[in-house]
């Protein structure tokens, strides 16, 4: 069976704080209202994107990984394959409005409470900021439960949250846990656990549909590390730098490893999907062909654990994520 560079078809998520940027700045075709959420490669119960390529054109990523298996996510997955999920999530998110503040709990916590549900770890990367955008992630110093209780009682929570202004180019990582909120005026590129599972802890007070949407406040309790205090922007590590490739490592945890790549017209990057992994490659900037399929910026593509060699051209200069399993 031959196997192939994934294209998909990504499903729309309508959310009070979504926008129209996905259109403005990446001139997509958009439904009319805010488009909170771009599901790009998802196979969840909430959302599975399609294929838009080659002979599995059509099929959801649910039906595919159901017909391919560990040939589609790979060994490094068994974990996954047992519970009957898709490793991964890719997310572009228009955060026009602020986000909720917010938790993910870990695997044993959604297993014990939310059925089959896997937790959430994420990462963010930042692909479009406003000059006075930021994010919330971790508290402030001298934060405890029961202070966090009584500011949450109070209305009085914003002096706990900990805010981190960001720009273009900078990268977060969430692991599950942290308390967090991505705040109005960004555009962010998101890798995370195959999971929708989100305990709300403040809306800032607002309305959805003339009312206010539920919060979590009890299960967030259980689930923020309040250890997490005041923490900074991380760095890439450099991985390897040529004349015409720079690779650098952004997070890396227990289910993604995600690096940075930046390359030249002209450059190639040759690999090999032997079995253990699928790889999924995000163009950001530029344009590239992976194995003579073309992926444009904002644009992402899956390549199945079994494919075997691969080779990405850039077609010109490019900046490139690229999202395996260890």
């Amino acid at each position: 069976m031959t196997l192939y560079p994934l294209l998909f078809t990504p499903v729309l998520k309508q959310y009070v704080w979504g926008g129209r940027t996905l259109q403005t700045l990446l001139g997509r075709a958009l439904p009319p209202g805010n488009v909170a959420e771009s599901w790009e490669i998802a196979a969840h119960e909430d959302g599975a994107s399609v294929v838009a390529n080659g002979r599995f054109a059509g099929l959801s990523l649910t039906q595919l990984h159901a017909q391919l298996g560990l040939a589609l996510i790979g060994t490094n997955n068994q974990w996954a394959q047992a519970r009957g999920k898709f490793p991964l999530l890719i997310k572009l998110l228009d955060a026009h409005a602020s986000l909720s503040v917010q938790v993910h709990p870990t695997d044993e916590y959604a297993q014990a409470h939310e059925g089959n549900e896997l937790g959430k770890t994420e990462m963010w990367v930042v692909l479009h900021a406003a000059p006075e955008a930021a994010v919330i992630l971790g508290v402030r110093a001298g934060t405890t439960p029961e202070a966090f209780r009584r500011a949450l009682s109070a209305g009085q929570v914003e002096p706990l949250l900990h805010r981190l202004p960001i720009k273009s180019g900078d990268f977060v990582c969430v692991p599950s846990g942290s308390l967090h909120a991505i705040l109005g005026g960004a555009l962010i590129a998101e890798i995370q656990q195959n999971s929708n599972t989100t305990y709300r802890v403040y809306d800032w007070n607002r309305l959805d549909n003339g009312k206010p949407r539920p919060l979590h406040i009890d299960k967030a309790l259980d689930v923020i590390n309040f250890a997490q205090v005041e923490p900074s922007l991380p760095y890439p590590t450099l991985l390897e730098e040529t004349a015409v490739m720079r690779r650098s490592q952004l997070c890396a945890n227990r289910y993604f490893v995600t690096e940075r790549v930046e390359m030249a017209t002209g450059a190639i990057f040759s690999g090999e999907c032997n079995g253990r992994s699928l790889e999924i490659w995000g163009c950001l900037s530029g344009e590239i062909e992976v194995n003579g399929v073309p992926v444009t910026a904002v644009g992402f593509t899956l390549l199945p654990a079994a494919m075997g060699s691969f080779a990405i051209c850039a077609t010109q200069p490019t900046t490139l994520l690229r999202v395996t399993t260890p």
